[in-house]
């Protein structure tokens, strides 16, 4: 029987037995934890209802529809039957359910080198989530986040950076030339982003010590070396977040509402996701069809956009799509590059 393989929403991909749109359900099972019973689908204490929804196949019972299945649990899928690949990600609605309560998301990701590394083991501390990518400029600002987390250390704040690349071999250089003590975290598969919603880079958002978003995603450098570019001085984060740290005091932009997502902007993670696995295998057509489609449903979405480009082996910096796109952007009012204030 054919295979699929199904990246799910930890970015982890899984090898299903498949024939079109139908996958084994035992195998289904085994990849996400979830099982069809009479009163739903479900995994550990928690049961969807279908509520007149058909996911098994009625001849085929040990087959599922695997869109009927996504669409059950709130899920959206991204299916290249040619290529063999799918990839999930929540709908808009599910991921607003989701942060509807304030707490930080789990992140359980790898180091450079395929080492775990926890997000969630520095609960109970200030915590500040850094994002950047090797695309960006920010790739050499990983040495002033350490001397600030040296400058912060007796307050008891912790910092843990992600690069948003689609290959840890592309972080690390940047790694070893800042040698950061922080945990440093390579998320090819963008689940950082979908979690937090993080559009661009570098971004930082803030968590307390109750495990709760005291301050949503903004842009903020690690030093100066880009002002020019950014136009945001790093200043400007850093003593906000030194009295964050110090003396408990929340800047302006900690009642800033989180952008609201849409199903396009949530598919296009999803076809990033398809991209990524794609390229890896080296299907590097298909990956730009998946990626193009990405790009149209969330234009400014730069993890999409930018990195988009340097997953495909284009010029990220001075490139005429790069150069192009940012033209654009900036004409249009820098959308999602919202300073710390």
């Amino acid at each position: 029987m054919p295979s699929l393989t199904l990246v799910d929403l930890d970015g982890h991909a899984h090898e299903l037995a498949a024939e079109g749109g139908l996958v084994a359900a035992a195998d289904l099972t085994a990849a996400t934890g979830w099982v069809l019973k009479p009163e739903g689908l479900c995994r550990d204490e928690t049961c969807v209802p279908l509520l007149g929804r058909v996911v098994a196949v009625p001849e085929r019972p040990d087959r599922i529809d695997l869109a009927a299945w996504a669409a059950a649990l709130g899920l959206l899928l991204v299916h290249d039957a040619d290529e063999g690949v799918a990839a999930l990600a929540p709908s808009a609605e599910t991921h607003a359910r989701q942060a509807a309560d304030g707490r930080a998301p789990s992140l359980v990701l790898t180091d450079v080198d395929g080492n775990p590394v926890s997000f969630d083991e520095q609960s109970g501390h200030k915590r500040v989530l850094v994002t950047w990518a090797s695309w960006c400029g920010c790739r050499h600002e990983l040495a002033g986040w350490e001397r600030l987390q040296q400058e912060l250390a007796d307050t008891g704040l912790k910092l843990f950076s992600v690069a948003l690349d689609a290959d840890p071999e592309d972080s690390r250089p940047w790694i070893e030339a800042g040698a950061p003590s922080y945990p440093v975290a390579v998320d090819t598969a963008h689940v950082t982003a979908e979690r937090y919603g993080i559009t661009n880079v570098p971004s930082v958002v803030w968590v307390d010590e109750d495990d709760r978003i005291v301050k949503p995603p903004t842009i903020a450098p690690g030093d100066d070396q880009f002002v020019d570019f950014t136009k945001i001085s790093a200043e400007q984060h850093h003593e906000l977040l030194r009295a964050w740290a110090r003396d408990g005091v929340l800047p302006e932009s900690a009642d800033a509402e989180p952008p609201v997502r849409t199903d396009d902007e949530q598919r296009a993670l999803a076809h990033r996701r398809v991209a990524a696995h794609l390229q890896r295998s080296g299907r590097t057509d298909a990956a730009r069809r998946h990626l193009a489609a990405a790009q149209e449903l969330a234009p400014w979405d730069w993890t999409v956009r930018r990195g988009g480009i340097a997953m495909t082996g284009g010029d990220p910096f001075l490139g005429e799509e790069f150069t192009s796109f940012w033209e654009e952007w900036d004409a249009a009012g820098r959308p999602g590059y919202t300073p710390t204030t």
